[in-house]
């Protein structure tokens, strides 16, 4: 039985780090297929694994996210709510332009309007980002009605724009800095 466990958490390994591979290679809609190929498992073990696309994406973004999180957390009772609140979203900005997928994932996630299906890398950022966000709307750095959601489609969909950009994280920054201007103008 130790044996199959062990086996169990190799395969898993295997799956989710071709996974990283592909998503980065071919977005949102890599194939669960040629996944399950390069890891030399069958499809039934990716879908043992992760039952359907969503979890599986969850899971190869999943560390990031937490590290994400933790940084909102960080940040949250910062001295300087724009600095921190700018700082973060430059964090988001460069993971969104960096792996490919993740914004198409976040955006596509977020289109279904169902509460049951609201994306869990989403909402853990809105979780998260949200005491960093209202910290900085009540020091007047930002303005009271922008939501996280807001601030996630803002840099998901600079993300998308700048994806096949040669240097998409640069392109991604420049393009943050010209819409910071209408989100916390320094005043």
């Amino acid at each position: 039985m130790t044996a199959q466990r062990a086996d169990a958490r190799r395969n898993y390994a295997r799956i989710l780090a071709v996974a990283e591979e592909e998503v980065a290679a071919h977005g949102r809609d890599a194939s669960l297929e040629q996944i399950a190929r390069v890891a030399g498992v069958g499809s039934a073990t990716v879908r043992r694994h992760f039952p359907g696309r969503r979890a599986l994406l969850e899971a190869v973004f999943g560390e990031r996210i937490e590290a994400l999180c933790a940084r909102a957390g960080e940040l949250a009772g910062a001295a300087d709510a724009r600095a921190a609140l700018l700082e973060w979203l430059g964090a988001l900005t460069t993971y969104a332009a960096s792996a490919r997928g993740m914004a198409d994932a976040l955006v596509q996630e977020g289109m279904t309007g169902d509460p049951e299906h609201v994306n869990a890398c989403a909402a853990k950022l809105t979780g998260a980002a949200d005491p960093l966000l209202r910290h900085a709307a009540r020091a007047g750095a930002v303005a009271p009605q922008v939501t996280v959601a807001d601030l996630v489609a803002l840099v998901t969909g600079i993300a998308l724009a700048t994806e096949h950009h040669p240097d998409s994280v640069a392109e991604a920054h420049r393009l943050l800095g010209l819409t910071v201007g209408g989100i916390s103008p320094r005043g």
